[in-house]
């Protein structure tokens, strides 16, 4: 079990999926976590069963200079940070032609500005601490070529470059920063089509070598795997964390 008593984690997109579960177990883990995300309800019910004097802190990350004020907010709330998990992000589904302007800057603001400007934000009070760890929550969308996905796929690209990036730049400073490519995770945007799609979670799951689905949990232990000295060696890795669904041939179960 990693200890990570003392230190204090920021998870973005924390009131459901793969933000709490990552909340929950760096919080297991010893860590105070700062909560963050746009419904307050969902992220104080998460904190009131947490260890560690959570802190909550609403945030709506598409309008101009929204990651760098919630830094502030952040800094002005703990005393610094060690752990970074950058999770919140939305989806979005449209095809080339479907795609407008208006759609694109609001998935790049939410996905890539406002993670990149909040990292920033946080990166000296890291240094300050003696280092510390980025976790970017990409996606498989940015290894493979999804359909209907172009500006999303985009976003998660642009959010594997600046991993790669900023490890180069922070490594001096023994500020470590990897990303987390989740394939098909039974999250609460998936939820609606598992139970009313039939035949969606086989067909699905035909495509993944290990044939299931992945869950909140399965990010969150590679996110503690990140978070702590286990991976003090590993820095500027895009990590797909998808049951081999990017990278792995896999046969269709046969059908009785």
């Amino acid at each position: 079990m990693a200890d990570l008593s003392g230190k204090i984690a920021v998870v973005t997109g924390a009131s459901r999926g793969i933000g709490e579960a990552s909340a929950r177990a760096l919080d297991a883990a010893g860590a105070r976590v700062v909560l963050t995300g746009r419904t307050v309800p969902d992220l104080e019910r998460v904190a009131a069963e947490l260890s560690n004097e959570p802190v909550v802190l609403e945030a709506d990350l598409a309008p101009p200079r929204a990651g760098t004020e919630l830094a502030e907010r952040v800094l002005g709330a703990v005393d610094g940070v060690d752990i970074l998990v950058n999770n919140a992000g939305i989806p979005m589904r449209r095809t080339p032609d479907q795609l407008t302007e208006e759609d694109f800057d609001l998935v790049f603001s939410i996905n890539v500005r406002s993670l990149l400007m909040l990292t920033l934000g946080l990166a000296p009070s890291m240094t300050e601490r003696g280092g510390g760890s980025v976790i970017n929550i990409s996606s498989i969308a940015s290894l493979r070529g999804p359909l209907g996905r172009v500006a999303y796929a985009g976003t998660k690209g642009a959010v594997d470059a600046i991993t790669r990036a900023l490890a180069a730049d922070w490594g001096p400073q023994q500020i470590r920063v990897n990303s987390l490519c989740p394939g098909l995770i039974a999250t609460a945007i998936w939820e609606k089509d598992r139970q009313t799609v039939p035949g969606l979670i086989e067909r699905l799951e035909d495509n993944i070598a290990l044939k299931r689905w992945g869950y909140g949990d399965d990010i969150a232990d590679i996110v503690l795997f990140f978070a702590s000295d286990a991976s003090r060696y590993v820095t500027g890795e895009v990590v797909a964390v998808d049951g081999g669904m990017a990278h792995v041939g896999s046969a269709p179960r046969p059908r009785e």
